[in-house]
């Protein structure tokens, strides 16, 4: 089971490393950088299933762990203006970045699928990856809200 979720687990990096890909090239609002981690929140209703829940520890530490993580993500994410527009820069480190915390989390998975349940382990990566997209797109979000301000407060070349 740890070998299929790691498969299923490639394949969405890499499908992240697509969309992310395409979204540098279209301008960002902030509909964009909020919605995924509101998506993503549903995932929660998976403890309401007593197979998944995990003690206030691994809690902590899956939560400790994504937010470690998320430093990584925040700091290759940055916009730019272009074209009177807000769009994500290009970022080579990004890819890397996901490529080498996908490797770990997968390593992780089957060495801790040894001797923690499937159910709570899943549970724990799902909190990890939570803990790890929430502080990632509220530092995008800020940064793009100041972008944004940025932005309105120059003057038009056409409004003069």
């Amino acid at each position: 089971m740890a070998i299929a979720s790691s498969i299923v687990a490639i394949c969405m990096g890499f499908f992240v490393l697509i969309i992310r890909t395409k979204a540098q090239k279209k301008p960002v609002n902030a509909r964009k950088i909020i919605l995924p981690p509101i998506f993503m929140s549903t995932g929660a209703l998976m403890f309401l299933f007593p197979m998944f829940r995990v003690s206030p520890a691994e809690i902590l530490e899956a939560l400790a762990v994504g937010m470690i993580f998320s430093i990584l993500l925040i700091k290759t994410s940055r916009f730019e203006i272009r074209d009177n527009d807000i769009y994500l820069k290009r970022s080579k480190a990004f890819a890397f970045i996901l490529i080498g915390l996908l490797l770990v989390r997968i390593i992780a998975k089957l060495v801790l699928s040894t001797s923690i349940d499937y159910g709570e382990l899943s549970g724990m990566f799902w909190i990890l990856a939570f803990g790890m997209i929430v502080p990632w797109r509220v530092a995008m979000y800020l940064q793009y809200k100041k972008l944004h301000q940025t932005k309105k407060n120059m003057i038009s070349p056409n409004s003069i």
